[in-house]
């Protein structure tokens, strides 16, 4: 359990690095050079990120479910790894609309609409969490398969992305 939390916590780790890059590029004072190296940083991390998410997928088939990757059983339409991303994702909303309900530079207008949007925000965490225990489950009692989905990201890569091979200078 600890190599799989360690990835878990990886994943959650470059969600936090995107999201800050991300509020970067939002800045309307930001100058275009910046914004640019913004963006590129944005997609050095989003490879990492996806690349965890096979990386935790990739441990629960070899470590846990890998005996079940042949069987002819159903699937879900989403990896263990994909829903670890979302709840990271969900968790850094509820943390951040949770700071806007602590506001002391704001109406209380924002604050009640940031609380009814925190409590939406936690609903869909409950919801999501308890989706992702039930597929757990299910692959442990046997009742599904998985397998690891690669993402292929193209935008990054050199060789296929016609904007990075074709203007090589």
């Amino acid at each position: 359990i600890y190599a799989v939390t360690r990835l878990v916590l990886e994943l959650h780790r470059y969600n936090y690095l995107i999201w800050h890059e991300e509020d970067k590029a939002r800045r309307t004072n930001a100058r275009s050079l910046e914004i640019a190296a913004v963006k590129r940083n944005i997609d050095r991390l989003n490879q990492k990120r996806n690349d965890s998410i096979e990386r935790v997928d990739e441990w629960l088939l070899k470590n846990s479910f890998g005996h079940l990757a042949d069987l002819d059983l159903p699937m879900r339409t989403e990896t263990p790894g994909s829903a670890f991303d979302r709840l990271s994702v969900l968790a850094l909303k509820v943390f951040h609309m949770e700071e806007q309900t602590e506001r002391a530079d704001v109406q209380q207008t924002h604050i009640n609409a940031c609380r009814d949007r925190l409590r939406i925000l936690r609903r869909q965490q409950m919801d999501l969490r308890e989706s992702l225990q039930a597929m757990l489950s299910d692959l442990a009692g046997g009742k599904i398969r998985m397998k690891v989905y690669r993402q292929f990201k193209m935008y990054n890569d050199p060789d296929l992305n016609p904007e990075i091979y074709g203007n090589k200078e």
